[in-house]
């Protein structure tokens, strides 16, 4: 067993649409240096980095933290797809947990482009060339991007499964975009309704544009670091990781199931070692941020995250379980559907939120009495990284 890991500060900078932000550089540098400001250190206590983007050139992460300060610590590149942010902050974990550190930065970032997204290099293989034929054989393929072809048609093989209604999926982003509007740092703040949703054009059954996140620019950091570090500086109570573990994909993501390609049992059984890392059920549960790249995915993620049992997914929603006055107040932020998810930095902007949370500095959005919070952040080729957080 390893030392307790605390997080000690956390940042991010307000999300924005593509064309419409900074440069990477200055995004990253001021979500790190919010985060070293919340942890009360100068830049020069951290001893390792680690730098998490999906689109850019090699050594982006040197770019970005050359920008806060100049010390020579090693600063490591993190590529996972849309768990990029969570990998880093999974490296820096493991840095202090082991011994190796007492203070590191996990910083995650992203400047993209308009547009669904598109593989950048057209000759060599593709990572995800597996997920595509394992698509193929399930459903086939049509011109619609392939993101959505692949959770709409996780969702699509749900309703099948279940019967659930469409009209499900869109109260999922109506709740998303409710909680959103009291988010200052979420892109989408303007409510909708579960008829705008659906009035919205059809990308891929049974998603609509308005339950599709959007290409967002953006970063967000963390700070952690030992026990011992944490006291001198005076954080007698902070956050802490209780339990984190990634998975990757296993035989069955390649079979004959759209639900499970897209990631459903990477995500249990991420779930599962954490709760039993950690022990807390999901009933400990007070506040989640999950991975709602598509409506789809939340709906999937709860019965994955044990929330709900299978195929109870819909009753949960309708219920309110899902949201305040409920059993777990799941993205309090608006999520990836209405903060935005800038690949590299949504892992890490999930650790904000749920620091914030658990510190009771959430504002509008906070949860009463929060105490744990669960997050999932999930990249397809594929990565699934879980993370219990807790204060005593």
């Amino acid at each position: 067993m390893g030392r307790r890991v605390n997080v000690i500060g956390v940042g991010m900078v307000k999300f924005a649409k593509p064309g419409a932000s900074e440069e990477y550089d200055v995004m990253a540098s001021k979500a790190a240096q919010a985060a070293i400001k919340d942890a009360g250190i100068s830049y020069g206590d951290i001893q390792q980095a680690y730098t998490g983007y999906v689109f850019g050139d090699s050594t982006c992460g040197q770019r970005a933290v050359y920008s806060v300060g100049l010390t020579g610590i090693p600063v490591i590149n993190v590529n996972n797809n849309c768990s990029t942010g969570s990998t880093a902050l999974y490296l820096a974990r493991q840095a202090v947990e082991g011994g190796m550190a007492e203070c590191v930065l996990a910083l995650g970032f992203e400047k993209m482009e308009k547009g669904a997204l598109a593989s950048k290099f057209d000759d060599r293989a593709n990572p995800l060339e597996r997920h595509v034929d394992t698509m193929n054989r399930a459903q086939g393929m049509n011109q619609s991007p392939f993101a959505a072809q692949m959770f709409g048609g996780a969702g699509r093989e749900y309703r099948w499964k279940y019967g659930t209604r469409r009209e499900t999926f869109a109260k999922i982003s109506e709740k998303a975009r409710k909680h959103a509007s009291k988010n200052p740092f979420a892109l989408f703040t303007q409510t909708l309704s579960v008829e705008e949703i659906l009035a919205s054009d059809e990308v891929f059954d049974p998603l609509t544009r308005f339950q599709c996140c959007p290409p967002t620019c953006g970063a967000a950091a963390a700070i952690v670091c030992s026990d011992e570090f944490a006291r001198k500086l005076g954080h007698s109570n902070p956050v802490y990781i209780a339990a984190q573990s990634m998975t990757t994909d296993m035989p069955s993501s390649f079979g004959d199931s759209m639900i499970k390609m897209v990631g459903f049992d990477m995500a249990a059984l991420a779930a599962k070692q954490v709760y039993e890392k950690s022990g807390l059920g999901p009933e400990d549960v007070d506040v989640v941020e999950l991975h709602d790249c598509f409506t789809a995915n939340e709906l999937l993620t709860y019965e994955a995250l044990a929330l709900c049992k299978e195929g109870e997914a819909e009753k949960f929603i309708w219920d309110g379980d899902n949201t305040y006055g409920g059993k777990f107040v799941t993205n309090p932020s608006g999520g990836l559907l209405s903060k935005g998810h800038p690949l590299g930095a949504t892992g890490l902007a999930q650790c904000t939120e749920l620091v914030w949370q658990l510190r009771g500095q959430a504002e509008q959005r906070q949860v009463q009495d929060a105490r744990v919070a669960l997050q999932h952040n999930l990249g397809l080729g594929g990565a699934c990284v879980v993370t219990m957080y807790r204060r005593d």
